[in-house]
């Protein structure tokens, strides 16, 4: 399966300030806040939700097409991708931006100050997937992850025009597009991502029932966190999945663009619709006990042992039987 993944390539610089912000702010001062924080800890990590879903799937033995645009300082990171089994051979190269930035300043109350710089990500609209699909001889599905809104709906639109199936993955970019625009990124996608909090949020925007986003996608994939997963589709029975037992959260960012890229590399390997799952919450766990979204290694015995744990021995040597890392 040639899959390419459309979305953000972030870097996250993420900061801790040993105090309270609520006690540097004077309160009949805030229309004149000027402040800066002396911060004791800096953590760089390589992020955005397409680098995320590509270096699980390149991690997992695939060698996904990671699609986006970055600045002229991705070099490095560039290279750490295509250590992981990721192509980034159809990634923008702005001559004028810098690759998006997230940098967010954490204090000891868990409060945080963030701002997000998109930089390149706004070149992404600038993207034609037919080039990318000319280059790699075609492509069997393609990936519409969080991005610039504008390239979210060109990718999607010209998807539904070279008949090539995709799957919308809309996520966080749900709170800032309007109900039109998120129709059309969701009528006729093989498959629909969304969490528990974006599924309502979706229904809501776009004024659909479920029963009416069901008549224009082939597969729901509903995520619940600790609860799992649930698959709908209209002409099939729903499927529920249950999540792995975690014994350690660490981190939350990326859990969702590694159950992602474990459930479509199931559906590469043919494993069906609940084995994928499986991977996909496996893979999913993983990320959760570990600081950052790229920073985990996977060890086939291991990973087996974890499908056998919570889905039984049937299911880990179905999947352990694909398993190339």
């Amino acid at each position: 399966m040639r899959i390419a993944v459309t979305g953000s390539i972030a870097t996250d610089h993420l900061m801790v300030f040993p105090g309270k912000f609520a006690d540097q702010f004077v309160a009949d001062r805030m229309d004149k806040v000027s402040l800066s924080f002396l911060v004791d800890q800096l953590d760089i990590r390589r992020g955005g939700v397409a680098a995320n879903i590509s270096f699980g799937l390149g991690s997992l033995g695939m060698t996904p097409i990671l699609v986006g645009a970055v600045g002229k300082d991705f070099a490095d990171y560039r290279s750490w991708l295509e250590r992981h089994g990721v192509d980034t051979a159809s990634v923008h190269v702005s001559q004028e931006r810098h690759t998006s930035r997230f940098l967010c300043t954490t204090d000891e109350s868990q409060a945080q100050i963030a701002s997000f710089y998109a930089g390149a990500m706004e070149e992404a609209r600038d993207i034609e997937l037919k080039v990318v699909a000319d280059r790699i001889g075609g492509l069997d599905l393609v990936i519409v992850a969080p991005n610039d809104p504008a390239a979210m709906v060109r990718h999607t639109e010209e998807c539904r025009q070279r008949g090539i199936p995709f799957a919308a993955d809309p996520s966080q970019q749900l709170a800032r597009m309007a109900g039109p625009e998120i129709r059309t990124l969701v009528d006729g996608a093989a498959y629909l991502f969304t969490n528990e909090y974006e599924t309502s949020l979706l229904l809501k925007e776009t004024g659909w029932s479920e029963a009416e986003v069901l008549d224009r996608v082939g597969y729901w994939v509903k995520t619940y966190g600790p609860d799992g997963v649930r698959i709908e589709s209209k002409d099939a029975e729903a499927l529920a999945v249950p999540a792995l037992t975690v014994a350690d959260e660490i981190d939350p960012t990326g859990v969702g663009d590694a159950f992602r890229a474990g459930f479509l590399w199931g559906l590469h390997a043919k494993l069906g619709l609940e084995r994928s799952a499986q991977v996909g919450c496996t893979l999913a766990a993983i990320v959760l006990e570990t600081v950052g979204t790229q920073e985990y290694t996977l060890d086939r015995a291991e990973f087996s042992k974890r499908v056998a744990t919570t889905y039984g021995n049937d299911a880990a040597a179905e999947i352990e039987s694909k398993l190339r890392v």
